[in-house]
């Protein structure tokens, strides 16, 4: 739940619009229909994998905190807390949550009337690590730590446990009865993680003393040894474990930056990583050059994209008489020579592993600011958002990776989970006609007169904004992942399989130099990783969109010439004659004819220029500042972003696409507002009542003039939103409840303030006799499950038997 929170990077929207009756509303057990992907663990009986053993499994660092509602709490925090705490609800293949039956025999609402009542009865069997039985006292702990009222406890949110109104024992020491103020339709989403009462009894305690330990535990998993040194945490086998027992011995979690994981795969420091599409790559290469010895020079990989003219001058300075310059390039080829057989010999030992593939629970949408500029209009929001074909942008990243290409159809599920229901149809699907139509009725033309240059931004920030550009690029590899910000996450990792074949790092996406009319597919590769992870220090730069620019400039030094023409058949001998090579004059420049006016005609103050085929209004062109991550994890990000520009410019919208350093993209754009159009993941949930509510929140003004806008970083919402979230919350009835987040979904696509694109794809590399691990989809690890699976008896020996 604050996990979810902490990895966004929101969306949200407004308006009230006619909408159309919603299809398979009803809420069976079939409800959401079946997952896009589904898991690619090696599922494997308990009994065919073996006791014993020892994985070690990446993660992008070390966890600030073990405790999972504070506000630095990552991903890291949570697979910990997954191992080693109770989860009285845990995820199936879905997405949806399911009894745990190492914790709990029930659990259930008994009363709704006069208030609700949720009955626990647990496991009788379940024991904190210390003997303790896990009971009545350790809920209450963490209701009083969590609900708001006490101020001297960090956390990061209270959402579910401030409607509590009491807790008490049940009949038994083995019941926990909670009584609720309000009614709370999301009350599985409580108490999971449920953390001793020695860690939520009292402040000090809770703030401080589960940040770097956990003393109690009672999971699979102990909490071993956490060495900073070498970036690992060690999760021993619970010997006080009630249900079945961890198959591994011990499960350590390595801190890796993703960008670095093939090479410690390689190196043998990893059994199971996450990967980027680079890395991916990089395995189904070895793969195929299997047959390939060892340190030998393959078709890909450093010095691949050297020429052959290019090696024979290396070759004859390197031999050649001028001394100093032969030395620098024997020490460069040296390097090089060096870099090919250290390639060479990782590719050999990624040979060992595969790679196995499904989709995350998080999407990749397009969020439109809509507090200020253009997109402030709710007709040009649409307009935009029906100018995209989401079909061939989810294809971009998941056709090549052989995952399924289907957008994502809402804003608050996944396909697979119960409150999953597909309502673009409230928006409307790809239409250049209606979004001409409806930025037409926003008074946006083409061919309009234009009194600023084309790059200048409509709107009222025009002017505070225009040669600006605090976008950051790093300062060099491995700075960082995309925006998974999953800020993150994420969010697709791949490019086009059509796309012509690179070197690795031949194309970093930085240049913006691509053909505008590049056949369909054949865009940039690259993939989206999560971005929890945050770059160094970057500095300043920006891409351009080069093919548009050239036919600016095609299309101003046409007008040029047309003026010049105009003013020779009028007779103006005594004005300069205009070659065409020179822009119209502005105010306060004083240029040769200024000196010598012409008597016929003055020339005016503030000469306007047409648009062409831009959009304007109000003599400035319809331009949007398109904000990117420019990692070394977002090179899908950036053939998206690239391939939108392309469908907005066939309806006459300028983007003007920046890229920014990982570690300034959320916090000084998306957060702060600086962006038009921005690209970024969304985690799902289980409980879209509660987890979605701060993020399609309406944004309030606060006492200071600003906006308090939560997590609703696009700033569009609306009154009638806002109440369907709090209906839904506080309805017991389920059925009724996913209807409403079903109605509530709708109007966040009519109102267009963000637009759902694909599913984010997972990418994991393991060892291939590891079992019952890998991509886990929608789903949550089973810790005890995971394992080596057993050798094949030999055939003898099945003759014996």
């Amino acid at each position: 739940m604050t996990q979810r929170r902490r990895r966004s990077l929101a969306l949200l929207t407004s308006g009230v619009l006619a909408l159309p009756l919603l299809a398979g509303c009803g809420a069976g057990e079939d409800d959401g229909g079946p997952a896009a992907a589904g898991q690619d663990i090696a599922t494997t009986a308990r009994d065919r994998v073996v006791d014993g053993g020892v994985l070690r499994w990446a993660v992008d660092n070390l966890p600030d905190t073990l405790n999972t509602f504070q506000a630095d709490a990552d991903a890291a925090t949570g697979r910990i807390a997954g191992a080693v705490l109770p989860q009285l609800f845990v995820m199936d293949a879905k997405g949806r949550p399911v009894v745990n039956p190492d914790y709990l025999e029930k659990a259930e609402v008994t009363e709704r009337e006069p208030k609700q009542v949720v009955l626990y009865k647990l496991n009788q069997q379940a024991v904190w690590s210390d003997g303790r039985e896990i009971g009545a006292a350790d809920f209450v702990a963490q209701w009083r730590a969590l609900n708001g009222k006490d101020s001297a406890y960090w956390t990061a949110r209270n959402a579910g446990y401030e409607r509590i109104e009491k807790i008490e024992r049940g009949k038994t020491d083995l019941e926990v009865k909670v009584t609720f103020a309000k009614p709370y339709a999301d009350w599985r989403s409580l108490f999971s993680p449920l953390y001793p009462k020695q860690v939520t009894g009292t402040p000090e305690a809770f703030n401080e003393g589960a940040r770097g330990a956990l003393k109690v535990t009672a999971g699979p998993f102990n909490l071993g040894a956490v060495d900073k040194k070498t970036g690992t945490v060690a999760l021993t086998r619970n010997a006080r474990w009630w249900g079945r027992p961890a198959k591994l011995d011990t499960l350590v979690l390595t801190a890796v930056p993703r960008a670095e994981r093939p090479a410690a795969l390689a190196a043998g420091r990893l059994d199971m990583a996450e990967i980027d599409r680079a890395g991916a790559d990089r395995i189904a290469l070895a793969l195929r050059d299997g047959g390939r010895a060892s340190g030998a020079k393959g078709a890909h990989g450093p010095g691949t994209s050297v020429t052959a003219a290019q090696a024979t001058l290396s070759w004859a300075v390197a031999y050649g008489q001028d001394e100093s310059k032969a030395a620098a390039e024997q020490e460069t080829r040296r390097k090089d020579a060096e870099a090919v057989r250290k390639y060479a010999d990782e590719q050999a030992a990624l040979r060992t592993f595969t790679v196995r593939k499904s989709l995350e629970p998080a999407y990749t949408q397009l969020a439109m600011n809509g507090s200020t500029g253009p997109l402030a209009d709710e007709r040009v929001r649409r307009a935009v958002a029906r100018a995209l074909d989401r079909k061939a942008l989810a294809e971009i990243v998941l056709k090549p990776l052989g995952l399924p290409a289907k957008p994502v159809g809402s804003h608050l599920a996944l396909a697979g989970q119960r409150a999953y229901a597909d309502n673009s149809d409230a928006l409307g699907g790809q239409d250049t006609q209606a979004a001409q139509a409806l930025l037409a009725d926003a008074g946006w033309r083409q061919g309009g007169k234009l009194t600023a240059p084309l790059g200048t931004k409509a709107g009222p920030e025009s002017d505070k904004t225009a040669g600006q550009d605090d976008g950051k690029t790093p300062s060099g590899p491995g700075t960082g992942n995309d925006g998974l910000y999953i800020v993150g996450q994420d969010d697709g990792k791949a490019g086009d399989a059509k796309a012509p074949a690179r070197a690795p790092g031949d194309h970093d996406g930085s240049d913006g130099d691509h053909d505008e009319d590049l056949p369909e597919g054949r865009l940039p590769d690259g993939e989206i990783v999560d971005a929890d992870a945050s770059a160094p220090e970057a500095r300043e730069g920006r891409l351009s969109s080069a093919p548009f620019a050239a036919a600016q400039e095609t299309t101003l030094l046409g007008q040029a010439q047309a003026q010049a023409r105009a003013r020779e058949e009028a007779g103006t001998e005594d004005q300069a004659q205009d070659d065409g090579k020179r822009g119209p004059t502005l105010d306060g420049e004083e240029g040769e004819d200024d000196k010598e006016p012409a008597k016929a005609s003055p020339a005016p103050a503030k000469q306007a220029h047409t648009s062409g085929s831009v959009l304007a209004k109000d003599g400035k062109p319809l331009t949007l500042r398109f904000v990117l991550p420019s990692g070394p994890g977002s090179e899908a990000l950036r053939a998206v972003g690239e391939r939108i520009s392309q469908m907005l410019r066939k309806l006459g919208v300028n983007t003007e696409l920046t890229k920014v350093a990982d570690d300034s993209f959320f916090k000084d754009h998306i957060a702060s507002g600086q962006y038009d159009l921005a690209l970024y993941s969304w985690p799902a949930t289980a409980y879209p009542a509660t987890d979605a509510r701060p993020i399609f929140a309406k944004p309030e003004p606060a006492a200071d003039g600003s906006l308090l806008v939560e997590q609703n970083y696009t700033r569009v919402g609306t009154d009638h939103i806002d109440q369907l979230f709090d209906q839904a919350v506080g309805e017991l009835d389920e059925d009724q409840s996913r209807e409403l987040m079903r109605k509530a979904d709708a109007r966040i696509w009519a109102a267009a303030g963000s637009v759902p694109l694909y599913q984010r794809p997972e990418l994991v590399a393991v060892k291939p006799n590891l079992v019952n691990a890998g991509a886990f989809g929608l789903g949550a690890p089973r810790f005890q499950d995971i394992g080596w699976k057993k050798a094949a008896p030999a055939k003898g020996d099945e003759k014996k038997k």
